[in-house]
């Protein structure tokens, strides 16, 4: 009989294949007592299995090979990091000598112990990295048992069958490398996730958060992988199957087709000019965005400059890293966010408390605001590498006119400091308010005034609208980038910008949706900026887009506030030729 998940789609494509599973379950932890003379034993096992675990995440770290997402040695540097967490290291160590027990017994009421106080996290990128530790916890218990996790024999490359897991790490997907699967699915994960993210950069169908699928699948049985719709299909029939291979064909042929546009001009078919941007966050994503064709990155979330350390970056090591991405830009724009660090990405030297609901504390730019001296620090980076391209610096969660100046007043102390100094800066840098908080978006026309260029981060807006929390289950059907609220905040904001003569993007992921590019440029959205892999897609509909004949319906889309007749007027949009 076939069975139908849902979950939530983090990799384009369609997969069909047969399943691979693998298992690393915690359930079952032996627990048992030792005699005080064992116990220096036990504790030199555990040490060892910490040993070998590190060895084994420096090795998969070290070979990780050139073409891999720059992603993914970040994420395994994090794991390595948390290895050597006292939490992870050495607590348990004193659960040993305290309870006289195993060490899967003491490393488990550990994890039992850190998961309780993640789950109690209200943000979701911070519960998040709940699973990071989860991960790494898995790799010990693996050296303290002696498992493995062996590929399938008889075979080097598995690129028809499809990785079924609980869950994925970045050291799996190292592991994995070579057997080329056709797609994966996992358990777990959100949108914020390393699994998702990596999903993302390997452009490979992917689906994650399906909940019971590593319980419902069994080995080598066919699934079926829909990375566009969030769809597993276990066991299909004949009919489903067929269906499938023409959707996977359709999609595989629209793939090829799409590396010719490469080099076109972005434009759509009247002959009006859109520019098409890249996202990044680590210097070596600019890869990426040469391959993509893009025309410049239209936002460096520099605050993972900041992540997964223990030290603040020094203003030396800001400015080689943008230098860096500058010049390999060659000319064209940069546009660098300053530091969005808080609520979901509060780093270990960050020393502020993390509030009850922390989406709705000190973040963005409250917390450059509350930290002068780290803000000014950023902004003397950014003003030097200036002088080795064209960067661009965007303030994030701007709620109001008196934050915006009191950042543009930083930002001219900054300049004052280096002219004091005789250090040389560009003259024209340009700066820009990101608008995704709801207060934004309606007092926008007073930021026109003071700023060069804005960017609407559709990600938050959409949250801080509607209230929701994506990642939660219990409410993620609930998010609607085309709720009439949201459409009417975009459209506000491009309106008060066209009419203030100022440029306007988007940045969040409503840019990166070819099925929201008609009405977005119906809204007269002229810039997007998304992560590179969906870049060639948006160019795509866009080249195919003639801007008179979807006019109405965009409008009509506008002044609707019926979720059912915006739906119907999309899918109209997006079938007309």
């Amino acid at each position: 009989m076939s069975i139908t998940l849902h979950g939530v789609a983090v990799g384009g494509g369609i997969a069909i294949g047969r399943a691979y599973l693998i298992s690393r379950s915690m359930d079952d932890v032996a627990h048992y007592l030792l005699a005080e003379e064992d116990v220096p034993a036990e504790l030199a096992r555990f040490d060892e299995a910490i040993r070998t675990t590190r060895k084994e995440l420096e090795m998969l770290w070290g070979s990780i090979p050139e073409n891999a997402p720059t992603e993914l040695g970040a994420f395994l540097s994090l794991h390595i990091m948390l290895l050597g967490d006292a939490t992870l290291s050495r607590d348990p160590c004193d659960i040993i000598e305290q309870q006289h027990c195993n060490a899967e017994w003491a490393l488990k009421l550990q994890c039992d112990q850190l998961v309780e106080q993640f789950d109690a996290i209200e943000e979701d990128y911070l519960r998040e990295r709940k699973q990071d530790v989860l991960q790494v916890v898995e790799r010990i218990f693996k050296n303290l048992n002696g498992d493995e996790l062996p590929l399938p024999s008889g075979s080097d490359s598995l690129d028809d069958q499809i990785l079924v897991a609980h869950d994925l790490s970045p050291a799996d997907m190292v592991y994995f490398k070579d057997a080329n699967f056709a797609a994966f699915i996992t358990d777990v994960g959100g949108a914020t996730s390393h699994t998702a993210i990596l999903g993302r950069s390997l452009d490979l169908p992917s689906v994650i958060a399906l909940h019971r699928s590593r319980q419902l699948i069994r080995e080598t049985e066919w699934i079926v992988v829909d990375g566009q719709q969030g769809v597993v299909v276990i066991n299909p029939d004949e009919l489903v199957l067929r269906e499938y291979r023409l959707r996977q064909r359709a999609w595989r042929d629209a793939r090829r087709k799409l590396v010719s546009i490469r080099k076109s001009d972005a434009k759509t078919q009247d002959g009006t000019p859109v520019e098409l941007l890249a996202n990044i966050e680590l210097p070596q994503d600019v890869e990426d965005v040469r391959k993509s064709g893009a025309m410049g990155v239209g936002l460096f979330r520099s605050e993972f400059l900041f992540l997964g350390r223990d030290t603040l970056p020094d203003e030396n090591e800001q400015y080689e890293a943008y230098r860096r991405v500058a010049e390999s830009m060659k000319g064209l724009p940069v546009t660098i966010r300053t530091m969005d660090l808080g609520a979901d990405k509060s780093p270990k030297w960050l020393n502020h408390t993390v509030a009850e609901n922390p989406a709705l504390g000190l973040t963005g730019i409250r917390l450059c605001l509350a930290e002068p001296l780290m803000f000014r620090v950023q902004l003397r980076a950014l003003l030097r590498a200036s002088m080795h391209g064209k960067i661009q610096v965007l303030f994030p969660m701007l709620n109001s006119l008196s934050e915006l100046k009191q950042a543009l007043a930083q930002f001219q102390y900054a300049k004052q400091e280096l002219q004091d100094e005789n250090i040389h800066y560009a003259a024209d840098i340009q700066l820009g308010a990101m608008i995704e908080i709801p207060s934004a978006a309606l007092v926008v026309a007073s930021f026109t005034k003071h700023v060069d260029f804005l960017s609407i981060g559709t990600n938050d807006l959409i949250q801080y609208t509607l209230a929701i929390d994506r990642n939660d289950d219990s409410v993620s059907h609930l998010y609607d980038p085309v709720h009439p609220a949201v459409l009417k905040l975009i459209s506000h904001t491009i309106k008060v910008a066209d009419k203030a003569g100022l440029p306007v993007s988007i940045c969040g992921e409503m840019a990166g949706d070819a099925r929201l590019t008609r009405l977005l440029l119906g809204m007269g959205l002229r810039k997007f900026s998304m992560h590179p892999a969906k870049l060639l897609e948006v160019k795509q509909q866009m080249l195919n887009t003639h801007l008179d004949k979807i006019s109405a319906l965009s409008t009509r889309i506008l002044k609707s506030e019926d979720p059912d007749k915006i739906a119907e007027w999309l899918q109209q949009l997006n079938n007309s030729e």
